[in-house]
């Protein structure tokens, strides 16, 4: 790209004169204030906005738009026709507030009169309008006639103008409504004159950049789409100019530790191929050859491992673990549940056993003598357990992160410590003697497992520190699992159909609905469910509940007992999400599922379907109209599609890059402007200049662009 063209594209975002001029001094500190510290935000607002992630003046500068409203004709009330987006104006006559079949969500029902004819008008779940919609109280709405009334997108009353033309949409929540949103934006707006510019006059000249401040006022009150744009991308691209120089760091550090170079393959792993019950898929053995080569590096491997669910990961595994274990060293697994390193556990023992290799399993409930054991065995599949205070990996070569998003930092990077030495990678008979101090770090390799698919473009982006292997389609035998999609007033068919198949001999998992609220109270909410069903719908079945607030005991004894078929239905939240193999279990019933995520509902489908035999998930949710757009899409992505990279590449639409990169817990700032699909030239262009200025031009930023990274994320 020519600098004319640079320019043409960043620069430009004078801002009308209304914009504050920039202060003497600037006072950063002003914009880590909490929200309380704006006028006419409540408590209550403010709690609400922390649910979206808005805590500080920062945080809602950051909150970029999803959409800008463009013109809509304005009509009378009496001309609307059903279908057609308009706006309308009037004035309110009477205000209901009526229960939705007998449940704690609302619908407000307002009749507005416009001088023309009266229509009703219909909000769902924003009970806080009852109080606002007064008698005479004017209002602009600007939506759709459909079959509840004039069913409003957005709304002005009073003197908000939500509904005007080119305003801003911003993502929002249930219980708080967009326009709320805008208000506070608007109101943190001019505090945007202390947001320093944390890259280099040099730079922000060379590339045609214009300051942070004017990109921020372009995209929360752009005069059109183009300035909107264009202001987005002057902050996309220092997103990800932050971003590949932190990478860059991260690969320089990498190179200059040693890890122990484990030759090729041997009669150990000769043994493991001849034992596996199966033939390995082409893109299994395509991952073994790339884990090999890494192996037979002194470079520390830092692999990231990705496939559908029930694509055969854990196979990959198990093969780099041994690796380390016929070269004389250790193997350790790490998972974040206590539920998941169970099930990585039972998997591989009994093929360790007629391996001949020990394995052991700890955890934070593990007694003395289960710790001992795990010190001396030659693979240890573990939780946080394996780098807490009082254990030692013994000789770790090889280390397995599984679900590796769902770890800190820190824990990810203790567990790389534990295999460092001085006696390891770099030590070789006959080399003189060093002293300690001398010795060059050493850690072991890493295999970086992911039960989530994640676009290829992501995947380069924000794991552009890792080598990444795919296993892109799952055994030809497995039949992709049938879902459907019905609302809670159906629920009643869920359970037939569901009775049907447990006659025929099958097994089913019941999800409980996503609440927030603590482990204990989402354990009752599971064992009430389950005690229902049992009296209920299922009253002829035999019903288990798990839960993350059983012993480790109880829920090994659990999950074994519905393996064994002596359970028929298995109730349960999340704990299942990954990790969980039961053949026969061919039914999933998810409840309120618009309340959870699409890789979240992608993994729990993933629990069925493991068998020859069809499967299926049904998806319960509350009425299609009182669903959020984005729940909307998310359900319905889940029923056109079994495919896992589709659905992450509808799930970074919906959600754009910045939350999918806040999974990784990087260190690194989250993408809030950035879109990784669409920004493929500007991230080309991020790469470049990460390579290009070299750290001399920005040395003196480097302090402010990782001013919020923990130190470990670089290390």
């Amino acid at each position: 790209m020519t600098r004319t063209r640079r320019q043409t594209v960043f620069a430009g975002l004078d801002q009308p004169g209304t914009w504050p001029r920039t202060p003497r001094a600037l006072r950063p500190e002003r914009l880590e204030l909490g929200l309380d510290s704006l006028p006419g935000v409540a408590a209550a607002t403010q709690r609400k906005l922390g649910r979206l992630g808005l805590a500080t003046v920062r945080d809602v500068l950051e909150h970029r738009p999803r959409r800008y409203e463009t013109a809509a004709d304005e009509v009378a009330v009496a001309s609307l026709r059903e279908g057609e987006e308009v706006v309308v104006t009037g004035r309110v006559l009477n205000v209901e507030k009526r229960p939705l079949r007998g449940r704690r969500r609302t619908r407000i029902v307002a009749r507005v009169d416009d001088g023309t004819a009266a229509v009703s008008v219909t909000w769902f779940n924003q009970p806080w309008l009852a109080d606002r919609l007064k008698p005479g109280t004017e209002v602009r709405l600007r939506g759709k006639l459909g079959r509840w009334g004039f069913e409003p997108r957005s709304y002005d009353i009073g003197e908000t103008n939500a509904t005007a033309d080119f305003a801003p949409v911003y993502p929002a929540a249930e219980e708080i409504a967009a326009a709320t949103v805008r208000r506070v934006v608007d109101t943190a707006l001019p505090l945007a004159v202390h947001v320093p510019d944390p890259l280099p006059a040099e730079l922000r000249e060379r590339e045609g950049l214009a300051l942070k401040r004017d990109a921020l006022a372009a995209v929360h009150r752009p005069r059109d789409l183009d300035e909107a744009e264009t202001g987005r991308q002057r902050l996309a691209f220092e997103e990800l100019l932050v971003l590949q120089i932190g990478i860059a760091r991260r690969v320089a550090e990498r190179e200059r530790t040693l890890a122990p170079a484990l030759g090729e393959p041997g009669e150990l792993i000769r043994r493991y191929r001849e034992a596996l019950p199966f033939a390995l898929t082409p893109y299994q053995e395509q991952a073994l050859r790339e884990v090999d080569g890494d192996l037979a590096r002194t470079v520390p491997m830092q692999r990231l491992l990705q496939g559908d669910v029930g694509s055969g990961k854990t196979v990959v595994a198990l093969y780099a673990l041994l690796r380390a274990v016929e070269s004389g060293r250790q193997g350790a697994l790490m998972a974040p549940t206590e539920t998941l390193a169970e099930q990585h556990f039972l998997t591989i023992a009994d093929l360790c056993l007629e391996l001949g290799v020990t394995c052991a399993l700890l955890t934070s409930s593990s007694g003395k003598r289960e710790r001992e054991a795990a010190h001396g065995a030659d693979i240890v599949v573990g939780t946080h357990a394996l780098i807490q205070a009082g254990f030692e990996l013994r000789d770790l070569a090889v280390a397995v992160v599984d679900e590796q998003h769902r770890f800190g930092v820190e824990q990810r990077s203790a567990l790389v410590a534990a295999g460092g030495s001085a006696s390891g990678a770099g030590s070789s008979a006959g080399s003189p003697r060093l002293r300690r101090g001398d010795l060059p770090r050493t850690a072991p390799h890493v295999l970086h497992m992911t039960a989530t698919p994640i676009p290829r473009t992501l995947a380069l982006t924000v794991y552009g520190d890792l080598a990444v292997s795919e296993i892109a389609k799952p055994p030809a035998s497995r039949k992709p699992v049938i879902t459907s999609w019905i609302t809670e007033d159906r629920a009643s068919e869920a359970y037939t159909r569901l009775a049907r198949l447990l006659r025929e001999g099958r097994q089913a998992y019941v999800v409980c609905p996503l609440i927030e609220a603590s482990e204990t109270s989402l354990a009752r909410a599971a064992e009430e469910e389950a005690e229902r069903l049992r009296r209920a719908e299922l009253r002829e079945f035999r019903v288990g509940c798990v839960h993350g607030r059983l012993k480790a005991a109880e829920r090994r004894d659990l999950m074994a007992r519905f393996k064994a078929r002596e359970l028929d239905v298995l109730v349960a939240t999340t704990v299942i999400e990954v990790g969980v193999d039961v053949p026969n279990a061919t039914v999933m019933i998810v409840q309120e599922a618009d309340r959870f995520g699409l890789a979240q509902l992608h993994q729990l489908r993933g629990r069925v379907g493991r068998g020859a035999e069809q499967s299926y998930c049904l998806l319960v949710s509350r009425a299609k109209e009182e669903l959020t757009e984005s729940a909307h899409s998310r359900l319905q992505a889940l029923c056109e599609t079994s495919d896992g990279f589709e659905l992450a590449e509808v799930d970074l639409e919906l959600r754009g890059g910045g939350a999918l990169l806040g999974t990784r817990q990087s260190g690194l700032s989250d993408l809030h402007f950035a879109h990784l699909r669409r920004d493929r030239d500007l991230l080309e262009r991020a790469r470049a200049v990460a390579a290009d200025v070299g750290p001399g031009l920005l040395q003196d930023a480097a302090a402010a662009l990782f001013a919020e990274v923990e130190p470990e994320a670089l290390a």
